[in-house]
């Protein structure tokens, strides 16, 4: 299911706290970082806080540039994103700054937890009850098919931010060092412990704000299992843009590949047609730029944006033999083959049976198709 990109935005001491250190807050970021926030939180479409956040700080969270709010009307967009928190126990203060400023706001809670905040807020607040359990993938995809959502800034607490990156969920990190040390052992740090997912993040953009660095970053490391992450829609949206620089022709789909390690190093990448090789197919081509005993092959994924072939006349072997021979076990793809040149083509079939984990996101399909599209008139 498609999911809104979820933006994580914080700023921490040099020492890794928050800038929530007790009853005199201490303020990290400078009045210019302050300004871009704004900025931020005028091109979302929602921002989320947890509960927690709520309680301690009594943010009101909203827009306050008057130009940006008329931009967001002019746009045709509500004056203020929807602004949206997140409790287990329902637990709020129907008094705080958040309920009575700004636009809509949406509560995600559980079961047990809908009762309480619905008496609490009365008409407030829409409330969502998402189950027993609190189920982020559950509360984005709301977000995105019910109230239509396509971009989330979510700005704390430690607890939020570190669950959606447990579980993959944060498409980007916003991150502000602000030149000081708190020394405060009981002053909130940014992240949790946990099972982070593993390898480097992707640095994006840095800059200089007054006397704060705004850092930009960006997860890299594939899924592990059938849910798709952030760095999966990341990988297999630049093969779906390499399909772009294929040599176009009416006889062969334009695919594009990229070869990902664990750790969300690139391996290789590749596209049809690559090269002085007209019949090469792209997870041909990314494989065949890899040593063959490559021991980061097994923990691997390959992104392609259209399904790897079952069956070709080209060569004596398809690319989902070529995948499984090689180690990989796990493929991401964005588009099933359709019959325009093969009947019946089931690569994702092959490459099950062979052991490997196939993932679609059918989001992506639309461009995947956009080099192919004068081969589907």
């Amino acid at each position: 299911m498609p999911l809104p990109y979820v933006l994580l935005s914080a700023a921490v001491s040099l020492d890794g706290y928050l800038d929530d250190t007790g009853p005199e807050r201490l303020l990290l970021s400078s009045p210019a970082d302050f300004d871009r926030v704004d900025e931020v939180r005028a091109s979302a479409d929602a921002v989320l806080v947890g509960a927690g956040t709520l309680r301690a700080d009594n943010p009101r969270l909203l827009v306050y540039s008057a130009d940006r709010r008329a931009a967001r009307v002019a746009a045709g967009r509500p004056e203020y994103p929807l602004k949206v928190t997140v409790t287990a126990s329902g637990d709020l203060d129907p008094g705080a700054h958040f309920w009575h400023t700004g636009g809509e706001k949406l509560v995600y809670t559980t079961d047990r937890g809908a009762e309480r905040a619905a008496r609490l807020l009365g008409r407030t607040a829409d409330v969502v009850p998402l189950g027993p359990a609190l189920d982020w993938r559950a509360l984005l995809e709301h977000l995105h098919d019910v109230r239509g959502v396509g971009r989330l800034m979510v700005e704390g607490g430690g607890t939020v931010h570190t669950q959606l990156l447990h579980q993959g969920l944060a498409d980007e990190l916003q991150l502000v060092l602000a030149p000081l040390f708190v020394g405060d052992p009981a002053a909130p740090r940014l992240f949790g412990p946990g099972p982070y997912q593993g390898g480097r993040l992707r640095l994006l953009d840095t800059r200089r704000i007054e006397d704060v660095v705004l850092m930009r970053y960006a997860p890299t490391a594939p899924g592990t299992g059938p849910a798709a992450t952030a760095a999966d829609r990341h990988w297999l949206r630049t093969a779906c843009e390499l399909a772009a620089l294929c040599p176009p022709s009416e006889t062969a789909f334009s695919v594009g590949a990229v070869v990902v390690a664990a750790d969300g190093t690139e391996l290789a990448r590749g596209h049809s047609r690559e090269g002085a090789d007209p019949v090469v197919h792209a997870e041909e081509a990314a494989l065949a730029k890899i040593g063959r005993d490559d021991p980061r092959l097994p923990g691997a994924t390959v992104y392609s944006s259209l399904e790897p072939c079952a069956r070709r006349s080209s060569r004596p072997a398809p690319c989902a033999e070529l995948i499984l021979a090689a180690g990989v076990r796990r493929v991401v793809t964005a588009w099933r083959e359709p019959d325009t040149f093969v009947t019946a083509a089931d690569g994702a079939g092959l490459l099950r049976t062979g052991g490997a984990r196939v993932v679609v996101l059918p989001e992506l399909e639309a461009l995947a198709k956009e080099p192919n599209a004068h081969l589907l008139a």
